[in-house]
């Protein structure tokens, strides 16, 4: 009887620690996939001795996403750079750039957006690559895209020229 009772525990010992690597094992990691990629603007001037690009800095900056009351960025200051997300459900996505004042410019960036599958756990995430950009010109110079694809990374998108 007590090799039995021995058995049967080392038995259920046996099953538990089986089920509990088991499910560790097979636990999905969607850390990665749950962040959403966004575009990354740098902040540059042309130095007008040398017509090198040179960092520039904006004393502060409000962005808006137009026909909308969502503020993406309120009122930074020292801007250098940041980073804006794109619409999921649409080819485009627009911008107002508030600075100090009432100057304003809009920037309309233009996108696909192509959904891939990652796994059964993490579902579905979006991949984003910039085609083109408009813009008004009443602070901005101009625009130059970097890197078209939007990631989590940090990688530089866009270079924004005052």
């Amino acid at each position: 009887m007590r090799k039995l009772f021995n058995l049967t525990l080392a038995a259920a010992v046996l099953y538990a620690l089986t089920s509990l690597l088991h499910g560790c094992s097979e636990e999905a990691d969607c850390s990665m996939t749950n962040n959403r990629g966004m575009i990354v603007c740098n902040l540059y001037h042309l130095d007008p001795a040398t017509g090198v690009a040179q960092k520039d800095t904006l004393d502060s900056l409000t962005v808006t996403a137009a026909g909308t009351d969502s503020v993406i960025i309120n009122r930074m200051n020292e801007v250098k750079n940041f980073s804006l997300p794109l619409r999921y459900t649409e080819d485009s996505t627009q911008f107002v750039f508030h600075y100090t004042g009432r100057l304003t410019d809009t920037v309309v960036v233009r996108h696909t957006n192509k959904p891939y599958f990652v796994s059964m756990d993490c579902g579905y995430q979006m991949q984003q690559n910039i085609t083109s950009v408009r813009y008004t010109r009443r602070n901005l110079d101009s625009i130059y895209i970097a890197n078209p694809e939007a990631s989590i990374d940090g990688t530089e998108n866009l270079k924004l020229f005052y």
